[in-house]
């Protein structure tokens, strides 16, 4: 008995003793002893186990019993981000092709907090609705400290809104949704994504969405800057992607089109000089914007290149338009971001009719399409 050991250990001791007695009962030839006899035995002997029990039977450990498997757990596997390759968006960290499928925040864009933007919110979209993305609409002069406009709790709030949409499970895409310019970025664009760049060029789940809808320009002036209809002149993709990539950012980056973003027929003879780039279209059901132009305005590019839509929709709440683009997405293995999680009304346009996630008649069909990729 060793010194100092617990009831529960003395109770295991001294079963162990009884056992070795019996043991010993039974192998001296007691002639015919059946294991009924042995387990009343068993069940007769009362011990207190508080009084000190003397042996004399050589004490020996209890027989070795093997302990229980032990379960290790796997490794999560740590994301590293996105990579293109051809018109495909893998997943570094897995090596699978990934498709970005989710829904637009739209409220940074025209103030500075973020309208219904905690983890629970954003639950409601990666749990309720199977998003894993949202695209954030950001605004350069409320970030910018020599705007008149600047906000000093502005860019706070952009990475508290940025960790919440994470935390709930999704990616982001920083949509700079404008510029002083009614056409294209600016020069304060440029000090934009700088400085956002810098700040998110470490974390491989936010993408760099370079402007919003790009139009009236040429694809010249798209690509490389100079004179706009009005104003001054205005900044081009290829000098906005240089940008974020002088940073050191290797994160996607997201370019549209013309005519409102959403013609890309201009890109083959227009790239941008570059990697780890996606390009981006917004079908509206507007005259020239119709399936039946999707084809050469923008689906012909997905033989080559990662395309997403980062907007698409219509104005009077049916469901038709929607429904023709998911499935034409689907078929294309588009990327998109539905416009908007916004309870605006029709004309907004919005797919949510209240904060908790209802959908409206175009939501259902968004819905629909994310639970069943």
């Amino acid at each position: 008995m060793k010194i100092g050991e617990t009831a529960k250990e003395r109770q295991i001791h001294i079963g162990a003793i009884v056992l070795l007695s019996l043991s010993a009962v039974a192998l001296g030839g007691c002639g015919g002893g059946s294991n009924e006899e042995h387990s009343e035995a068993i069940q007769t002997s009362t011990i207190d186990v508080n009084t000190p029990v003397v042996s004399t039977i050589a004490e020996s450990p209890p027989p070795a019993v093997a302990p229980p498997p032990v379960a290790i757990p796997t490794p999560a596997v740590k994301f590293s981000g996105y990579i293109v390759t051809g018109n495909t968006i893998y997943d570094k960290s897995t090596g699978q092709a990934h498709l970005f499928r989710g829904v637009a925040s739209p409220s940074m864009g025209w103030q500075v907090k973020c309208d219904h933007c905690t983890v629970a919110d954003f639950q409601l979209m990666s749990q309720g609705w199977k998003a894993n993305v949202v695209r954030l609409s950001v605004n350069q002069s409320f970030w910018l400290t020599g705007s008149a406009q600047y906000n000093a709790g502005y860019a706070a709030e952009l990475a508290r809104v940025v960790a919440a949409i994470e935390k709930a499970g999704m990616d982001v895409i920083l949509d700079l949704h404008g510029s002083s310019s009614r056409y294209m970025a600016d020069a304060n664009s440029v000090v934009f994504w700088r400085e956002v760049a810098t700040a998110y060029r470490n974390n491989p789940r936010v993408l760099f969405e370079l402007f919003n809808e790009p139009n009236r320009i040429s694809w010249d002036v798209w690509l490389n800057g100079g004179s706009a209809p009005t104003g001054p002149a205005v900044h081009g993709m290829q000098e906005l992607y240089n940008t974020v990539r002088a940073t050191g950012a290797t994160n996607l980056v997201v370019i549209g089109g013309l005519n409102w973003a959403y013609d890309l027929s201009g890109v083959p003879t227009h790239r941008v000089v570059g990697n780890n780039i996606v390009y981006n279209t917004h079908p509206y059901n507007y005259p020239g914007k119709q399936p039946a132009d999707w084809d050469q305005d923008f689906g012909f590019l997905t033989k080559t290149d990662p395309v997403i839509a980062t907007e698409f929709g219509n104005y009077d709440c049916t469901k038709g338009y929607y429904q023709a683009f998911v499935d034409y997405a689907k078929a294309h293995r588009m990327s998109w971001a539905a416009w908007g999680w916004f309870p605006g009304g029709c004309g907004f346009p919005a797919i949510v009719s209240d904060w908790m996630g209802t959908p409206n008649a175009p939501g259902e069909v968004v819905k629909a399409a994310l639970l069943n990729p």
